[in-house]
């Protein structure tokens, strides 16, 4: 088989064998294929790389997922959340910085009602309308996402950590829904959202197969968005023995998520700066267009721990933000402020 022949065959024809797929992945040297993506990305966006403003606003999380810090039986991890009047000061904090697409991203909280986060992404958008609000809040009724919708929210990101049946339950409680997982995502996509799915590279349990698998939602569900990165494991998590998803075989699968959908907005993860000093710039590299970083309270950045040894952590002030600059212009892109839409 030929790196290049596969590429351009599934870039014309969006499909591709589960034996294409295989020899993409096991890879030793994947430069071609990630300079294939690059250049769609380039293409595309030009040396452009959105930024997106991410505001932690709660550590506490009703579920119990094996693999995340913060689930509820984790009994060593300091419960926070942040109240309206916090958010809007993060929000202030991060316009001013001149970003204009704010993610809040938090743990499956109760006390964020459908009526609370409807005023909260009704004042945003009163302050500041030239913003694009992005939420990660986990699973929702229907009528949730609807009422968030109306009030102006503009998209939704919602990893589905896996697409296979077997492996999503080997990594979540029984009462948790593989089911309901994929049914929330075709709502967001239904009522109009800019829609994020995504899954964990290197997670327990993940075969080859699994992977694949996750690349046929993509091409069926057609979202706006994948957030994809390394597992990393959590110390007071059942899976804390495990080893962390390799960098290799994230910007492979980095790159041909972008062969799938040239047009995709792709994080170059957090996940991917911890595990690999220079991993968000070989992430770029490799066709991702999106950088998410942290703008909110230093008090809840420490504590909002999903895995071990995350970056991030440490209050960026206005310099610290702009240093993201020196870094991708180092391999020769630019930040772009833009709301960058899909």
């Amino acid at each position: 088989m030929n790196v290049e022949d596969i590429c351009n065959k599934f870039y014309l024809t969006k499909k591709l064998s589960f034996e294409e797929f295989k020899f993409l992945y096991c890879l030793d040297d994947f430069s071609s294929l990630n300079a294939f993506a690059r250049k769609l990305a380039l293409k595309n966006f030009s040396n452009k790389i959105y930024i997106r403003g991410l505001i932690e606003i709660s550590t506490i999380c009703k579920n119990n997922c094996y693999y995340c810090g913060l689930r509820s039986d984790n009994k060593n991890t300091q419960r926070i959340r942040l109240k309206k009047e916090d958010i809007l000061k993060r929000a202030e904090a991060g316009y001013k910085m001149g970003i204009r697409t704010l993610v809040m991203q938090g743990g499956e909280d109760p006390f964020y009602t459908k009526d609370y986060m409807v005023d909260i992404i009704k004042s945003l958008k009163n302050i500041y309308p030239d913003i694009a609000i992005t939420l990660s809040l986990g699973e929702r009724p229907f009528e949730d996402f609807k009422a968030f919708k109306e009030a102006g929210a503009d998209r939704y990101l919602l990893r589905h950590e896996t697409y296979d049946r077997d492996h999503y339950q080997a990594l979540h409680p029984r009462e948790m829904s593989f089911d309901n997982r994929i049914e929330c995502l075709y709502n967001l996509k239904s009522l109009g959202f800019q829609t994020g799915c995504g899954m964990m590279i290197g997670s327990p349990y993940q075969k080859i197969e699994n992977v694949y698998k996750d690349l046929e939602l993509i091409l069926k569900l057609k979202p706006q968005m994948v957030g994809l990165g390394p597992f990393i494991a959590q110390k007071d998590s059942p899976f804390n023995n495990y080893e962390n998803g390799k960098l290799s075989y994230v910007l492979k699968i980095l790159s041909i998520v972008r062969i799938a959908d040239e047009k995709v907005l792709l994080p170059a993860t957090t996940a991917l700066g911890t595990i690999h000093k220079m991993g968000r710039e070989l992430g770029i590299l490799a066709g991702a267009n999106v950088l998410m970083p942290n703008i909110g309270s230093e008090k809840l950045r420490q504590s909002y721990k999903l895995y071990d040894n995350k970056i991030g952590t440490k209050l960026e002030n206005e310099d610290d933000f702009f240093s993201l600059s020196s870094k991708v212009g180092a391999i020769g892109y630019e930040l772009s402020m833009s709301r960058g839409d899909y």
